[in-house]
């Protein structure tokens, strides 16, 4: 275990404006985050706006049905272009109507032929990376970055090797939720189930928590968990089914990806900072097409609740971080060591 795992980081990181805009510099304009679904793009001329962390993005589906993704941001005045979803033959800003091709070239300027001064070929949308793992859709803003295949390194092979076929999932619901504690203090919670057993007493019930059922795993830009249910478990969940353990795993910077054991599912989403001391989460739900409407209430019930503990666990944290009394906490070696392999990677990008 390295110093950076004895100790976490500053508190004050959590609290401080000026660390979040060094991160939105740092880690959020260099990493891959995860936006949307294939499927909300479907359609020739269909598109759908999305956030990479503070980065305003659209994805587009051009009419011969490649996917696209732009900072949605008009080259004219810095107004945001889209709202919302739908289908276009072209995106129009409305604040004085700049017109956009669906390949992101600017096709017209009110008044630009009779004033002049307007480079168009210079000022279509800006291209952003997107890639794909199935049908999850990924955005980088830095167009330097890795493939997106070498961030998920094997996670796609451990899910498929569960049982999960990513496409052939049907989507089921967008959650999202909005928190009042720093980004990181959401992702480190998400990064150890040393809490479960106090804290998550429903979820302790049917997943075996114990640490030597219950298996962490760092990698260079991920983190995983998992574990089986209790040999007899109880509550209103029923862990039976083809997916025989749970898989927990974090994509670094904010993006988790969960498979629950039981019949074919996944959950994923990002966690995104709003301010230094708030965040926005949403997750997006799939199960297997022939998965019974009981199992996918249970399910999502059982999620919910789980979701709503650790809320208050977040918040409890970021009020005490805020205090100022005290620079920092601790880490336990083994069953906190992915909380500070992310804050090891923090520390780095940051540097």
């Amino acid at each position: 275990m390295s110093a950076v795992g004895a100790r976490t980081l500053p508190w004050s990181w959590y609290t401080d404006p000026g660390v979040l805009e060094l991160e939105q510099e740092r880690i959020f304009r260099r990493f891959w985050q995860y936006v949307g679904r294939a499927d909300e793009i479907a359609e020739p001329g269909s598109f759908c706006v999305a956030q990479a962390a503070h980065i305003p993005v659209v994805l587009v589906r051009d009419e011969d049905g490649v996917l696209r993704a732009f900072l949605n941001v008009c080259r004219h005045r810095g107004s945001l272009v889209c709202e919302g979803s739908g289908r276009r033959t072209t995106l129009q800003c409305p604040y004085h109507a700049w017109t956009y091709g669906l390949d992101g070239r600017l096709v017209a300027t009110p008044r630009a032929a009779r004033e002049g001064g307007i480079e168009s070929e210079e000022l279509g949308l800006v291209a952003l990376r997107l890639e794909a793992w199935g049908p999850f859709l990924f955005v980088n803003p830095d167009p330097d970055a890795a493939p997106l295949s070498e961030f998920l390194e094997d996670v796609p092979e451990r899910i498929a090797a569960a049982g999960v076929d990513v496409g052939a999932l049907r989507f089921l619901q967008r959650s999202e939720s909005e928190l009042a504690a720093n980004w990181k203090i959401c992702a480190e919670n998400f990064l150890e189930c040393y809490h479960c057993p106090v804290a998550h007493p429903g979820f302790s019930a049917v997943m075996d928590v114990s640490p030597d059922s219950y298996l962490l795993e760092t990698r260079r830009w991920g983190m995983s968990q998992a574990g089986p249910p209790r040999p007899g478990p109880r509550g209103a969940y029923d862990p039976s089914g083809e997916v025989e353990r749970g898989q927990f795993h974090f994509l670094f910077p904010n993006t988790v990806a969960n498979v629950m054991p039981g019949r074919p599912n996944l959950s994923i989403g990002p966690i995104v900072p709003l301010t230094a001391e708030r965040t926005h989460r949403f997750l997006d739900y799939l199960v297997a097409p022939d998965t019974d409407d009981a199992w996918v209430r249970e399910m999502l019930a059982f999620d919910a609740e789980v979701g709503a503990e650790d809320r208050i666990l977040v918040e409890r944290v970021q009020q005490g971080v805020r205090s100022g009394l005290l620079d920092e906490g601790r880490l336990l070696p083994e069953s906190e060591q992915l909380v500070a392999h992310f804050q090891s990677l923090v520390r780095d990008a940051l540097a």
